[in-house]
């Protein structure tokens, strides 16, 4: 009996659906806008995210050394910053890698070349790369680093200076920028369903305007109000579902597009993150448009049952 009213219901919503036609195309249109920002929104966010991590990719905070520190006692020094719970990794430069990397960064400036060479030591010490594993965490790897000092045999430190001083702006600027990117999603994105539910919701109870006369005699048959509710609940799913297909066809060539041209610009390829996350965009458009359909449907045919 159950399963006779549930066809009953979803019969009589897509009878709705093809019935009111221009209704129909309007409100997939407003379906398929609201989808294409959540999807641009989906874009815009993978887009800051890898940018995000380039930029993280490139901050790190790095140990000099002195020219007396041996590499035993520099690589003692890098094993015990690698048990640290907020370091990801530490890369190790040699003091002949760090004056070979010198040369290669200023091998056509003559004069400072021609100077180094009248040197008779090397005047580069080794140096410690630090990773985090988070931006956040390089302030108490730096605070680490002021309350275990690496020394000799004598006591003298070998370390010569520690560059977090000179990224901290840029640390903190990052930081920044990331939590600033979840807030402003995170609003745009509430936003974004609020006026999307004011919408559908207006769009529904146009169609439950069209067909109030049927409503109203279904009323006086005694139907109960699920039954009144559900084909338009279902005519608000088939929307979402029809507006969520439309605009996964609508972003691919858009993709392919953005993709070829402006890939270097962006820092990321649309079109093959697209592809490759293209069930979980698919999921997330079809939840976001059947939610949005069945919940505006819902608050509409209960404000107009309850008059």
């Amino acid at each position: 009996m159950i399963w006779i009213d549930i066809k009953r219901i979803i019969r009589s919503g897509w009878t709705n659906f093809k019935r009111s036609v221009f209704v129909s195309i309007a409100s997939v249109l407003v379906f398929t806008i609201t989808l294409s920002v959540v999807t641009s929104l989906i874009f815009l966010q993978a887009t800051l995210h890898n940018s995000l991590n380039q930029i993280k990719d490139k901050v790190d905070v790095t140990v000099y050394f002195t020219t007396k520190a041996s590499e035993p006692e520099i690589l003692s020094y890098k094993n015990s910053l690698e048990k640290l719970s907020e370091v990801e990794n530490v890369s190790y430069t040699s003091a002949a890698q760090a004056l070979q990397n010198f040369r290669d960064r200023h091998a056509d400036d003559y004069l400072t070349i021609e100077a180094l060479d009248e040197l008779p030591d090397n005047p580069l010490g080794a140096t410690l790369d630090i990773k985090a594993k988070d931006p956040t965490q390089y302030e108490s790897i730096a605070k680490y680093l002021g309350a275990n000092d690496a020394l000799d045999t004598s006591g003298a430190s070998l370390i010569y200076k520690v560059n977090y001083n000179q990224n901290k702006m840029v640390i903190d600027r990052l930081n920044s920028l990331i939590a600033g990117a979840q807030k402003l999603g995170f609003l745009v994105t509430l936003i974004l369903v609020l006026i999307s539910i004011m919408i559908t919701f207006n769009t529904i109870r146009l169609t439950i305007h069209m067909a109030r006369e049927e409503i109203g005699v279904m009323r006086l048959v005694g139907a109960a109000n699920r039954y009144i509710r559900g084909p338009f609940m279902v005519e608000g799913i088939i929307y979402g579902v029809v507006a969520s297909v439309l605009t996964m066809l609508i972003f691919l060539p858009v993709t392919i597009w953005l993709g070829s041209h402006m890939s270097a610009f962006l820092g990321l390829n649309l079109y093959h993150y697209y592809i490759s996350n293209l069930f979980q965009i698919l999921i997330i458009l079809l939840g976001s448009g059947i939610l949005l359909g069945a919940v505006s449907a819902f608050i509409a045919t209960r404000s107009y049952l309850n008059k």
